[in-house]
């Protein structure tokens, strides 16, 4: 019964195994110009059909909410989309000297250029997930990748309008007459979105196994694979230093969504754009396997995490509310010794309070964590 829940749980990435499987032993099903006709349903339909479903599914009201914090929405857009990228590509002048494969290098390369999730369980990510990715990861990938791509920067950028932003929108505007019936029905969009996801994967996949000339070596894949681990744990840890100092002005709480919305990156753009922007390329699949492996990297790393990162930030809420709750008020020299502050007690101190302030605190942690 375990086992059956826990493959139900993750059953995407148990999915793209499979699929990739199956484009191994049956490529000529899902190749271009083959009975799927990937070059129509794919690039079109399927892409649309996820952003339609994400424009439905996204909450305007929270999104809204989100945008106000201005100052951690820019912290993420920075470490995402500017640090990151550049840090990587620094890092890619070192495993150009080694035998890696050069496809998956540039597949890392297209990892740090993409932005975080569209949709995820914290609200922040659906703010900075779905607008500036779609402008600024085609300029990234043109910029790190640019000679190999060869679809016009013209056609690339009218593509994803047509293919993501109206669909976005439309989902938007749809969802304003049917909000009732959603929020009653709750239509499992995430798990449609994945299942269309696993489409996209397979037919790209079919057209590297039906090309002899392309080969991937064990060693390379699995040098990529720890690489990936390690910078996944490494972006996170520089995450949590840049925004836990002091001087930072950002709360516990700000400091778990910068952990994860800084460093993940979103398969559900990342796929459809990278075929948008590499249509037709010989190496596709291979770049597209370090975002493939990013992927479960995140889930699994931020699942082991959790317990970690939540006992950190129970601490560090438990002393903000005791510094806040003691704030003894300002005494001039003529006060009467009786009511001199010293003689007063600290309300942190007093009987019942202190068993008042963790629970305070545990409610808003727990709330946090539940969302």
């Amino acid at each position: 019964m375990a086992l059956l829940d826990r493959i139900r749980k993750e059953w995407f990435i148990i999915g793209i195994v499979l699929v990739i499987s199956f484009a191994k032993l049956e490529p000529s099903v899902g190749v271009r110009g083959g009975p799927l006709k990937p070059e129509i349903t794919v690039t079109y339909f399927a892409v649309s059909a996820i952003f339609f479903n994400s424009g439905l599914s996204l909450k305007t009201e929270e999104l809204t909410s989100a945008l106000m914090h201005v100052k951690l929405h820019l912290f993420v857009q920075t470490f995402t989309l500017a640090f990151f990228p550049v840090a990587i590509w620094l890092f890619l002048k070192l495993l150009a000297l080694t035998a890696i494969n050069e496809w998956l290098l540039k597949g890392l390369q297209t990892v740090g250029c993409m932005p975080p999730p569209v949709s995820s369980a914290v609200i922040l990510t659906k703010a900075v997930g779905g607008n500036e990715g779609i402008v600024v990861t085609p300029v990234l990938l043109l910029i790190f990748l640019g000679s190999s791509s060869s679809v016009p920067f013209s056609s690339i950028f009218s593509q994803l309008f047509m293919t993501v932003v109206v669909p976005l929108i439309v989902g938007q505007v749809c969802r304003r007459f049917v909000k009732d019936w959603l929020e009653r029905r709750k239509p499992p969009f995430g798990a449609i979105s994945s299942a269309v996801l696993l489409i996209i994967i397979y037919t790209t996949f079919c057209d590297t196994f039906s090309n002899p000339n392309i080969h991937l070596d064990r060693l390379s894949l699995l040098l990529v694979v720890f690489i990936i681990f390690s910078i996944q744990l490494g972006f996170m840890l520089l995450a949590f230093i840049f925004s836990s100092r002091k001087k930072s002005a950002f709360t516990p709480a700000d400091t778990v969504a910068i952990i994860f919305c800084a460093t993940h990156k979103s398969l559900t753009l990342g796929i459809p754009m990278l075929n948008i922007v590499f249509e037709g390329f010989e190496h596709l699949s291979l770049i597209s396997v370090p975002l493939l492996i990013y992927h479960p990297a995140q889930i699994l790393l931020g699942s082991i995490l959790v317990p970690t990162i939540k006992s950190w930030m129970v601490t560090r809420q438990r002393v903000r509310a005791a510094a806040t709750l003691y704030m003894p008020p300002l005494y001039d020299g003529n006060v009467p010794r009786h009511k001199h502050p010293e003689n007063h007690t600290p309300l942190s101190s007093q009987p019942g309070c202190r068993m008042n302030l963790v629970s305070r605190s545990q409610g808003q942690i727990g709330g946090v964590f539940k969302n």
